[in-house]
């Protein structure tokens, strides 16, 4: 089958008074067909069942040239597993996609699929360590946003706990950065790794709280009631 067929697949789910309303809520100029996440989950499960690995990346890349919403997030999904081998193309092309993020919805689903990838090579760290230090304000926020697998671990190996030591410090880097989503992604990796690891986002809180934006230190700051005073 071809691109086109795949994509003929989700737009016969297309609603057209649901992509109005999705159009309004990502306020980001593309077309939207109405699917919903459910519906592309299908039928991404499917599609991952029936290629083999070249395909796949393939047909990714095909469906995030489309620049349709739904194309995107699917091309995204094609690429979120915890096993692909061998996954270098992968893995290629889902940092080709960076500089096209605009919108949080497509660039959290591709940066779930970089998860997947980065937790089976974290030697990949050294490239998105780059990332940081990039012009383009989705790129930085990738950084952390693919990352988050750090934040999760309830029994880190010693390596682990230095590669969580090593975002942290680009999340301090990120903190006199005034852009809403990069103060949100720096809450949402603190407010994460409170779960797991309160020591350290209490720490990184007492040197950094002051300088966020107060909605950022609240969130990250969530569950950690009594432990900052």
């Amino acid at each position: 089958m071809t691109p086109v067929t795949y994509l003929d697949q989700i737009r016969a789910h297309a609603d057209p008074e649901r992509a109005v309303q999705m159009a309004a809520y990502h306020k980001v100029e593309r077309l939207y067909l109405g699917v919903a996440n459910p519906v592309l989950n299908d039928l991404t499960k499917l599609w991952r069942q029936e290629l083999d690995v070249a395909a796949r990346v393939d047909l990714a890349d095909a469906l995030w040239q489309t620049d349709i919403h739904e194309g995107r997030l699917a091309a995204a999904k094609l690429l979120t597993q915890a096993r692909i081998r061998p996954d270098e193309a992968a893995w290629d092309l889902l940092q080709s996609w960076l500089p096209d993020f605009d919108a949080w919805a497509v660039a959290d689903h591709a940066c779930m699929a970089m998860q997947k990838r980065l937790s089976a090579d974290p030697a990949r760290l050294d490239q998105v360590e780059s990332w940081t230090a990039s012009d383009h304000m989705w790129t930085r926020r990738a950084a952390l946003v693919a990352t988050l697998p750090w934040t999760k671990q309830n029994h880190p190996k010693p390596e682990d706990l230095n590669r969580r030591d090593r975002i942290l410090g680009w999340a301090a880097g990120y903190v006199p950065d005034r852009d809403w989503f990069i103060q949100k992604a720096i809450a949402w990796w603190l407010r994460e790794l409170s779960k797991h690891d309160a020591d350290r986002v209490v720490n990184f809180l007492r040197d950094h709280s002051a300088a966020m934006k107060p909605f950022a230190r609240r969130e990250a700051g969530k569950y950690l009631k009594g432990q900052l005073e």
